[in-house]
């Protein structure tokens, strides 16, 4: 199936934004956090710039912009209709200050066929390189992968939560966060992602067979990203690479764990239970 999509390798896309001091008074509001005095914001924001402008009209099933074989679909029309953003590598360059103009140019670096337990799997890789004002502050390769649609009577995913608990020993930092439906709400406003298994519980239960609200991947690395803030420094990172594992579910408890290694950091989220929701390691400047 990858080679019918050769045509879309390398494919391009460009969009600009503004980093407004209102859309960062909305990302400080949305974490709790104030603006910084400084002007600089916090390593993470950068999810909610240059996002999808696709019409309402635009829209598939699920909330994703639709996607055809046209030259100016950016992603190819794969007949897989379940999305998810499995993993990113981030390469921090400069930090983003408000006021920037800022333009991201997006490219299709590969697209891989793979077969896995739920069926066939079609990985898309998003080379993302970001500009502020003309200066390289971000490089981003983002891996999306398409599956096929779960079974109308397939269980529900993840499992119940087990009678195991959560043991951050091993970690030098923790912090408990219990992501609800409305700061979902708010980062999917953020990031004007309209994907339905954030918001809709009845399309996320009965369509996609979710337990419940699915807590964003890049949400899930934001407040990763703030906890390796809090311990080593604003901006400090120069690169951080997430995986997702697991879904989190809007509602329940999500153990955030950080710890040094050998000079770089070790960073996952975990489920109350100790399932593991998300792997990630950073570098420090």
């Amino acid at each position: 199936m990858a080679g019918k999509w050769d045509d879309w390798i390398g494919r391009e896309t460009r969009s600009t934004d503004l980093l407004s001091a209102e859309l960062a008074a909305r990302w400080c509001a949305t974490f709790d956090r104030t603006v910084p005095e400084a002007e600089e914001m916090p390593q993470g924001v950068h999810f909610c710039l240059c996002t999808p402008d696709a019409a309402t009209l635009e829209l598939g099933e699920d909330g994703h912009p639709a996607r055809d074989d046209g030259p100016g679909s950016f992603l190819p029309p794969i007949p897989l209709p379940r999305r998810m953003w499995a993993a990113s590598t981030i390469n921090f360059h400069t930090p983003l200050r408000i006021g920037a103009q800022v333009e991201r140019v997006s490219r299709v670096a590969a697209i891989t066929e793979k077969s896995g337990g739920s069926g066939p799997l079609v990985f898309v890789e998003v080379a993302n390189e970001m500009r502020a004002n003309g200066t390289r502050v971000v490089r981003e390769q983002q891996t999306l992968v398409y599956r096929e649609a779960a079974a109308a009577n397939a269980a529900l995913v993840p499992p119940a939560p087990g009678n195991a608990i959560f043991d951050p020993a091993e970690w030098d930092a923790h912090r408990v966060l219990t992501p609800d439906p409305r700061l979902l709400f708010r980062y999917s406003a953020l990031t004007f992602n309209t994907h339905r298994i954030h918001y809709d519980a009845p399309y996320a239960a009965q369509t996609e067979r979710y337990r419940g609200l699915v807590v964003h991947g890049p949400l899930t690395a934001s407040v990763l990203l703030q906890l390796a803030a809090q311990q080593v420094g604003e901006n400090r990172l120069t690169s951080f690479t997430f995986r997702g594992v697991s879904p989190a579910i809007a509602g329940e408890p999500l153990h955030l764990v950080l710890r040094e290694n050998q000079g770089a950091l070790d960073l996952a989220a975990f489920a109350a239970d100790g399932r593991q929701v998300t792997k990630a390691q950073a570098a420090l400047g």
